[in-house]
């Protein structure tokens, strides 16, 4: 006995009709979870991609960037719950990307989280973020401390462990978009036209004028990076210069370039941490960009470490990024998680102080305040700088 069988009729026909139709519903519904997010395309000022659909929304010809979602449940992973840290994951695992100006991006994070803050708007985007599919989740979570997570934050073992997994990244990283001296901190742009490679030497040349070098002094930064500026204060000010960092890759390079340079006898990098600086005694001691590495309850020890370091007279210039002290939004902010992108994937365990706790530390430690500036204009030339590098 033989049979012959063969599908329904219409059996392949309305399955692929049924897939057109989830699939038109999930773009409606991504559709719709991005008006709730962003306002209406009209609204938003930039322009949505929507995967491989075909589907763009752009308000105008000339948009700053375009947002394009990876798939049907890029919105999802990115903003339910809607907080820094998933938004800066989805990012770097590529459920969404951006084509055109980041920065324009990356402001647009404060149009949102305004938007968010009313309650009825935020209860209506996440219901339908929920109706979106979870979709692949892509692998990355940024860097890790390792074992050193267990230990008290801002030990000397987690404190090592964090700047290593921030700085030991691979030099030629860090090559890539910074200046020739490879100066990890802002610039200094007196006329506005200097590009990032005179910025960063007008900005060395500030420190060491703030600093009063003067040829056969002994100078000490503390968190040396990668010696650029122990470098410039011995070609410029004939200075006796010692570095210290917690990373060994750091040290590594910078002595390289010291004996390029012909100036391995007057400069060195040490790995070790500031506390540990002991009783030797130099003219001048600089610190820049390192603060925002101690914590707020270590700030009096770090002071006190600075101050041993000083012969009597000396002159100490500490350099770091401050914020304010914030008061109005503190709900939004908590629940927003500001902060939480840039602890676990620049800069773990990072804090930036406020001013006023760098004086009274400082004061508490015996200094007195001579000179502060602050550079904020110039560190946002040199954040667009490294972005287009």
């Amino acid at each position: 006995m033989s049979s012959v069988m063969s599908p329904p009729v219409g059996g392949q026909q309305g399955q692929r009709q049924e897939t057109r139709g989830q699939r038109s519903r999930e773009l409606e519904r991504a559709r719709h979870a991005a008006e709730l997010l962003f306002g209406t395309p009209r609204e938003r000022g930039f322009a949505v991609t929507y995967w491989n659909s075909g589907v763009t929304e752009k308000p105008s010809d000339e948009v700053p960037f375009t947002l394009i979602l990876a798939d049907a449940g890029a919105l999802r992973r990115a903003f339910l719950p809607p907080t820094q840290l998933r938004i800066g994951r989805a990012f770097v695992r590529g459920d969404f990307d951006v084509a055109g100006d980041l920065e324009a991006a990356t402001r647009s994070g404060e149009d949102l989280r305004q938007r968010l803050a009313d309650p009825a708007r935020l209860l209506a985007a996440t219901a339908a973020l929920a109706k979106l599919p979870h979709g692949k989740s892509r692998e990355g979570s940024g860097r890790s401390l390792g074992s050193a997570r267990l230990t008290r934050r801002h030990s000397r073992t987690r404190d090592a462990a964090a700047i290593r997994s921030h700085y030991d990244v691979g030099n030629e990283f860090y090559q890539l978009w910074l200046d020739r001296r490879m100066v990890y901190s802002c610039g200094y742009f007196p006329t506005g036209q200097e590009d990032i490679h005179q910025a960063q030497e007008a900005k060395l040349d500030l420190i060491c004028r703030k600093l009063r070098l003067k040829r056969g002094e002994r100078l000490l930064d503390i968190g040396c990076g990668w010696g650029g500026l122990i470098m410039f204060a011995a070609e410029h000010y004939g200075v006796d210069a010692t570095g210290i960092t917690l990373s060994p890759a750091q040290a590594e390079l910078g002595t390289e370039r010291f004996a390029q340079a012909g100036l391995a006898d007057r400069c060195r990098i040490e790995v070790r941490d500031y506390r540990t600086l002991g009783d030797e005694q130099f003219d001048k001691v600089a610190s820049v960009g390192m603060c925002e590495h101690v914590g707020h309850h270590r700030l009096g020890e770090y002071f006190h470490s600075a101050w041993r370091a000083l012969k009597p007279g000396g002159l100490f210039l500490n350099h770091c990024i401050t914020q304010g002290r914030q008061t109005a939004g503190r709900l939004g902010r908590r629940l927003w998680r500001e902060g939480s992108f840039t602890n676990r994937f620049v800069f773990p365990d990072g804090e930036l102080p406020a001013l006023t706790w760098l004086v009274e530390a400082a004061d508490a430690a015996g200094f007195e305040p001579r000179d502060a500036e602050s550079l904020r204009e110039h560190y946002a030339r040199t954040l667009r700088w490294w972005v287009a590098r």
